[in-house]
């Protein structure tokens, strides 16, 4: 498959660029920064997200959206939101979210959003929020096949991969030891599988694992 990495330079694009060329996919980094992408296999596009129209996403079989916004501008989620369902609008191409856990509910009404919840912490709030106002306009748009991936809320970029996971929809779900967990190189794993078995068109889902 032709797969499109937007953000493909930060914590979890560098693990699922890996993963797709590990799995023998054609992968292609769009980033800003070309010069941070040190891979000779990947292909390169110097793009910044904001300025990615049809054209730019047209030819792949699926894109997936690692972009992490500054601190402090977290509404930019918002906004590159918007100008990938511009840009994705009546394509072939999927469109492949790494969201945040905190629009995860953790009721069975889903009436009480993780973020929502008394010890969610306060710095963490504006990503976790604006993360989730970009979902709700995900799921109120047509015309886009997209697929939105929340991990666990302790979300572990040292932790190992183990090459195994459970799959939950909108909610919060536990590991064996109760613990809502995901290293990122496990969540790399439920991404490429997601994009090679597509089960999840037009949906959100989550992931959780085992430290060990």
């Amino acid at each position: 498959m032709k797969i499109g990495i937007i953000g493909a330079t930060g914590k979890s694009g560098k693990l699922i660029t890996q993963e797709a060329l590990n799995r023998g996919h054609d992968v292609t980094a769009i980033v800003r920064s070309p010069e941070k992408v040190d891979d000779k296999n990947v292909h390169v596009v110097k793009k910044d997200i904001f300025d990615i129209q049809t054209e730019d996403v047209n030819d792949f079989d699926v894109v997936v959206n690692a972009y992490n916004s500054p601190q402090g501008e977290e509404h930019l989620h918002i906004d590159s939101h918007r100008v990938l369902i511009k840009a994705f609008q009546g394509t072939e191409t999927r469109l492949i979210v790494v969201g945040g856990a905190g629009s995860l509910y953790v009721d069975e009404e889903q009436t009480t959003h993780l973020y929502d919840t008394p010890d969610f912490p306060d710095f963490v709030y504006p990503l976790a929020s604006n993360m989730g106002k970009a979902l709700d306009e995900l799921k109120q748009t047509e015309g886009v096949k997209w697929t939105h991936l929340s991990p666990a809320a302790v979300f572990d970029s040292e932790g190992k991969r183990t090459g195994s996971y459970q799959k939950g929809k909108e909610n919060v779900i536990m590991n064996s030891a109760g613990e809502s967990y995901i290293s990122y190189a496990d969540f790399a794993i439920a991404i490429l599988e997601e994009i090679e078995n597509p089960e999840h068109i037009n949906e959100r889902f989550t992931v959780v694992g085992e430290k060990e």
